[in-house]
């Protein structure tokens, strides 16, 4: 069986596994562990809902999961018309306004160039991601100040994409980490010091599965600066995966990390605030030692290549308050929805802040924080 899996032709084992892809992205939550219906939230309260105002010495930091706008391989069938120029008008005033904005950049930004020849015989690694140079402008224009590398797509062209992707973020200004050849970096925003790095578990990536190592990059990098952002690649894909195991992770056998072990580590060694992406649906929240983590910010801006059927569909824009010191203030759950038609439009019944607050009250019962249905996040009150 494995010999004629091998034999396959790359567009048979593409076509297998999209299908395979589509159909985990339908699947239902685990019956065991899921939380009830998710209640439907009266628009007219949905949309009174004043946003959390910071104070003046806050530092706010706007984030999202996975973006990809299109892909050039095969063929430009897969790429927006506009371009991808109207890709975030929904929300570009929200990502705009913060200190730092922050996304997972699910692919290469490469113009031409072949697929690195192991991913056409691999499972798991039949979408290949290959963004136009031109398409960074769109998320220079959008506000994106910080990417992260870190993830299952950036070596799909191999060393040629990734040395794309390095020197045209370099090109622009955009700060990125997640390679073994660029694990973290250090930029400033209004007189801050940031440092940023990310981890997965693919080849080129941070590790997260080696946490020593993954303490001491944290642990340096965060004698560099004032708020460090971490972020990781990890977690099965798809609704079976909305939950949190606390346990090392398996998808299509491969291993995706202890994202709870590793998120807990991070903080210990010096993270102040941690960002999750991969599952392609939102996970819960925890305050760890008055940091923020967020397991999983699900997809934001995937243009057709990625399924947003169901929860895949939920697009949440998370904007966190910390002070000076990277101590958790409050923050705010923006919705939205992904259509491949329509692309990223807000959700008024507010269903990204609705599950990710079903979530947390499962996964973490003593998540240290509140969550309400209109997307508003504050610490738990003191018993």
């Amino acid at each position: 069986m494995k010999g004629l899996f091998f034999a396959m032709k790359p567009y048979l084992l593409a076509a297998a596994c999209t299908a395979l892809f589509l159909l985990a992205c339908n699947q239902p939550p685990r019956k065991t562990t899921a939380p009830g219906p998710a209640p439907k939230p009266k628009p007219e309260k949905a949309t009174a809902a004043a946003p959390v105002a910071p104070q003046s010495d806050t530092i706010t930091i706007a984030a999202v999961g996975d973006m990809m706008l299109g892909t050039s391989y095969p063929n430009n069938y897969t790429l927006p018309a506009d371009s991808a120029k109207n890709s975030f008008k929904a929300i570009a005033h929200e990502l705009r306004n913060a200190s730092v904005t922050f996304g997972n950049l699910e692919g290469s930004l490469l113009d031409g160039g072949s697929p690195a020849h192991y991913k056409l015989h691999q499972k798991s690694k039949a979408y290949l991601f290959r963004m136009p140079v031109a398409y960074a402008g769109v998320f220079k224009d959008a506000g994106f100040d910080v990417l992260s590398l870190a993830n299952n797509h950036v070596g799909d062209f191999g060393d040629t994409g990734r040395t794309s992707t390095m020197r045209v973020l370099d090109s622009i200004g955009i700060a990125y980490g997640g390679l073994q050849s660029h694990p973290g970096t250090v930029f400033e925003r209004n007189g801050v010091k940031y440092g940023f790095c990310a981890f997965a578990p693919n080849a080129n990536t941070l590790s997260i599965f080696n946490l020593p190592d993954a303490a001491k990059i944290i642990s340096e990098l965060k004698k560099r600066c004032d708020i460090l952002i971490v972020s990781f690649h990890g977690g099965g894909e798809g609704a079976a995966y909305e939950h949190v195991p606390f346990a090392m992770e398996s998808f299509i056998s491969e291993k995706r990390g202890d994202v709870n072990a590793f998120a807990h580590n991070a903080v210990d060694a010096g993270a102040d605030v941690i960002f999750g992406n991969g599952p392609h649906v939102c996970r819960a929240m925890e305050v760890y030692k008055n940091r923020l983590i967020a397991y999983s910010l699900g997809n934001f801006c995937t243009y057709k290549s990625v399924s947003v059927a169901g929860v895949c569909g939920l697009a949440p824009l998370l904007k966190v308050h910390l002070n000076k010191k990277g101590e958790f203030l409050n923050a705010r759950i923006i919705s939205l929805r992904q259509d491949h038609s329509k692309g990223l439009g807000l959700d008024t019944l507010n269903r990204a802040a609705v599950r990710i607050k079903q979530l947390t009250e499962a996964d973490f019962p003593d998540a240290g924080l509140v969550v309400s249905d209109t997307g508003e996040v504050s610490p738990a009150p003191a018993i």
